[in-house]
């Protein structure tokens, strides 16, 4: 069960880098492109799947810490806003609109913030 974990943490970790590193590519001209809204979704889903995954792991091996419920609440809160912010960035793009650019810094942004929880809060 630990290698399922470990295979979803690592499709949630490439979800990341798709909203963040074309952020830091197109950091002069920004936009959001279409990979950035693959990779908000595929956050979501594979943290969602991650909070599942936790309580269960941790029943059955004890070298799992408890959930951290606050934080958890707090990343799927900020994900749901990339994920949302992402949509309707890679909605202008499509329809020919100029994406804003505090639209796509807020996306980049605040997916970099959700690695920063990620890592550094306890």
């Amino acid at each position: 069960m630990t290698l399922v974990y470990n295979i979803v943490v690592f499709v949630h970790i490439v979800g990341a880098a798709m909203i963040i590193g074309p952020w830091i590519a197109n950091m002069k001209q920004p936009t959001v492109g279409p990979r950035q809204f693959d990779g908000a979704m595929t956050q979501l889903l594979t943290g969602v799947i991650l909070m599942g995954l936790i309580p269960v792991l941790r029943q059955t091996d004890e070298a799992f810490a408890d959930p951290n419920y606050p934080k958890l609440i707090v990343k799927f809160s900020v994900a749901v806003i990339v994920g949302a912010l992402a949509f309707v960035g890679n909605r202008k793009r499509k329809s020919g609109e100029a994406v804003a650019p505090g639209l796509a810094h807020a996306v980049g942004g605040l997916a970099l913030l959700n690695v920063a929880i990620a890592t550094i809060w306890n």
